[in-house]
C-alpha cells in the first residue's frame, strides 16, 4: 500500500525497463490468490499437436496477435463438425506457455529491429499522406476492397501487407508490400510506389522493385523480430 500513484508509476516502469534495484523502497508481500488452475494435459496425437504448436508459433512470431487471439487459434485450429479437442483453459495454457518463451527470447534482442523499422517507415508515410497498414486483412483481394475505408479523405495511396505476408516474413521469405494511389491511375500508383522505397531505405530496410506500378515491392533481406506486446 502506498500514499500515491508516483511509487507505482516509478515501481511498474522500472520493472518495464528492468532497472537495477525497482523494488527496492517498497515494503513487498505475497498475496494468497489459491490454489494454482490445473489444467489436463492436451489429448491429441503427436503429429496434431505438432501442427497445433506449429502454427501458433508462427502467428505469435509474426507479432501482432494478443494472448487471447493466440488462446483463440489454439482453441479452434483443430476443431471439425464432431471434435473439438482443445478446451478453452488448455487453449489459454499452451498461448501462455509459447508467448513466456518468446518474451524470454525477446530479452536479448538488443537495438531497433527490422520490423521496428518497418514501423517507423510506415509512420512515416501516413503522417506524408499515404495510408499505411500493417498486418490489414487475411488476403489481398480483402485489403484491396477494404484499405479504401481505412484513411483519411485526402489521403492520396496507400501501402499495406496482410497476414499471409507476415506470415511469410516471420518463416524468412521476406515481405511484400502492395501499394497504390486511390485515383487508380499508374502513374500515382508509381509514384507512391516510389515514396515507399524511400521510406524504406531512409530507415535501412532494403526494397526490391523495379519501378513497375503492376509489381509488389519486396523488403529482403529482413530479419522479422516484433517485440510482443501485453
Amino acid at each position: 500500500m502506498v500514499d500515491g500513484p508516483e511509487d507505482v508509476v516509478a515501481a511498474i516502469t522500472g520493472w518495464v525497463r528492468q532497472e537495477a534495484g525497482w523494488q527496492g523502497g517498497l515494503p513487498w508481500s505475497l498475496l494468497d490468490m489459491g490454489p494454482a488452475r490445473e489444467v489436463p494435459p492436451l489429448d491429441l496425437a503427436e503429429d496434431e499437436h505438432k501442427e497445433l504448436e506449429k502454427r501458433v508459433r508462427e502467428v505469435l512470431v509474426g507479432g501482432y496477435a494478443s494472448r487471447a487471439e493466440l488462446a483463440d487459434l489454439a482453441e479452434e485450429y483443430l476443431v471439425t463438425k464432431d471434435r473439438r479437442p482443445v478446451s478453452r483453459e488448455q487453449a489459454e495454457a499452451l498461448a501462455d506457455r509459447l508467448w513466456l518463451e518468446r518474451v524470454a527470447e525477446q530479452a536479448a534482442w538488443q537495438g531497433e529491429t527490422d520490423a521496428e523499422r518497418l514501423t517507423r517507415a510506415f509512420t512515416a508515410l501516413q503522417e506524408a499522406g499515404i495510408t499505411s497498414r500493417e498486418n490489414f486483412t487475411c488476403c489481398r483481394s480483402c485489403g484491396q476492397s477494404e484499405i479504401g475505408d481505412e484513411g483519411e479523405p485526402d489521403a492520396r495511396g496507400f501501402v499495406y501487407f496482410h497476414t499471409q505476408c507476415t506470415d511469410s516474413a516471420a518463416a524468412g521469405h521476406g515481405l511484400m508490400l502492395l501499394y497504390g494511389g486511390f485515383d487508380d491511375s499508374s502513374e500515382t500508383t508509381a509514384a507512391i510506389g516510389h515514396e515507399v522505397v524511400v521510406a524504406l531505405t531512409a530507415v535501412g530496410l532494403h526494397a526490391e522493385w523495379d519501378g513497375d506500378p503492376a509489381r509488389a515491392i519486396t523488403v529482403t533481406p529482413l530479419d522479422w523480430r516484433r517485440r510482443l506486446v501485453g
